[in-house]
């Protein structure tokens, strides 16, 4: 049984972000112990992935950003594009594989974080501290305990909620023949795709050079497809809509993120705490959930370096949540039509500052604006019958 100042279970985004930024501590910040508890190679590890969040200037993790962009593009169902420099700002991809193994080279260099290969079982509250529970890959007992400890882990279930959508997609790597895409451009939301009975659909293209791009398609709904649905979908996609004829798919990912209402608890015990997914980092109304990560455990290595209780903060603001809220509802009831609804915004909104809104970096004044450039009236009514939905478990 190891001993440390800190335990961290789970080593996707939320978990190595939090490792990361307690090996390298600022200059007279306290130095602590940490283990980093990651599962075995299998279906406990999380998928790979990417991940695109948005920031102006240099980020902390930009040696592992496959591309950025100043410019987006957005079309509308009929087919009209909608196009945004987003300056200051850059719009950008970063890949899991090439996030890990950046996190996986400072932890070595700092040597300041250990790390175990194992199945954690249990997580047990101590008077002082908690007791990671594991399991080897060869089947011996072992685990952390530490003062504190920080749960990844995707949840079991979702917490009861008013309304409850995924966001699912299914996205392929494409090379083509010849050029196809403009790589200074990323597509964020093309709405010619045939558009689901509840919720709303679209494609999206991330450009990675002239003849490479990650090419997804995307719904906003009550439940996921099934695999010949998605493949029915992405060949649509690329071949009527964006009439790519000739290339080749050297890769896939596929992906599930709940977009809810509901509440997540970020403390489970005295001691043990969530992040991450887990702990409410993704942003209801859109799904990104990696910048709401980075700013969750900033906080979190904050409090510890400085001595302080290091209760995670919700990433978003009680006003970015109650908006969410409203709208979430008003997809999920048939109020908006969300092709329309989306495309609306991205019209009248200059992007930098709807991407500054949808980060919960805007204020009061900017929030009204910009509401006063949705459909206000189905809005309203879906603000007030927000109070009377129960709060119901997802299926």
């Amino acid at each position: 049984m190891l001993e440390a100042d800190v335990a961290i279970v789970g080593a996707g985004a939320a978990g190595l972000s939090l490792a990361h930024r307690l090996a390298r501590p600022a200059a007279g910040s306290r130095l602590l112990s940490v283990v980093l508890v990651d599962a075995p190679p299998g279906p406990l590890r999380p998928p790979r992935r990417t991940w695109c969040f948005w920031e102006t200037g240099r980020g902390r993790y930009d040696a592992a950003v496959t591309r950025s962009w100043r410019r987006l593009r957005v079309h509308r169902a009929t087919g009209e594009p909608i196009d945004g420099d987003i300056a200051p700002l850059r719009y950008k991809m970063i890949r899991s594989a090439d996030f890990e193994d950046l996190i996986a080279g400072d932890l070595e260099r700092s040597g300041r974080v250990r790390r175990l290969e194992a199945t954690v079982e249990d997580i047990e509250g101590l008077p002082r501290g908690a007791r990671v529970h594991a399991r080897t890959p060869e089947g011996r007992p072992d685990g952390v305990r530490a003062r504190w400890v920080f749960d990844s882990r995707p949840l079991g279930s979702l917490p009861a909620a008013r309304t409850t959508l995924l966001q699912h997609f299914h996205g392929w790597f494409v090379r083509t023949r010849g050029p196809a895409f403009d790589p200074d451009r990323a597509e964020l939301m093309d709405f010619r795709t045939a558009q689901p009975p509840k919720g709303l659909s679209f494609g999206y293209v991330l450009p990675t050079g002239p003849r490479q791009a990650l090419v997804e398609y995307t719904e906003f709904s009550p439940a996921v497809l099934s695999a010949d649905a998605y493949e029915k979908a992405l060949r649509h996609y690329t071949g009527t809509v964006l009439g790519l004829a000739d290339f080749e798919v050297t890769g896939t990912e596929t992906g599930v993120i709940p977009m809810t209402d509901a509440p997540f608890a970020r403390q489970t015990g005295q001691s043990i705490f969530r992040i991450g997914a887990a702990g409410g980092a993704t942003r209801p109304s859109t799904g990104y959930t990696f910048a709401g990560a980075q700013r969750q455990t900033a906080a979190v290595a904050d409090a510890l370096l400085r001595g302080r209780r290091p209760v995670p903060p919700q990433p978003h603001s009680v006003r970015s949540r109650a908006m969410d809220a409203v709208l979430l509802h008003a997809l999920d009831s048939g109020l908006v039509d969300g092709a329309a609804f989306f495309s609306q915004l991205f019209a009248r909104v200059p992007m930098a500052r709807l991407l500054r809104f949808l980060d919960g970096r805007t204020r009061l004044h900017e929030e009204l604006s910009i509401g006063l450039r949705t459909p206000v009236l189905p809005m309203l009514q879906a603000a007030a019958e927000l109070p009377t939905l129960p709060r119901r478990p997802f299926p």
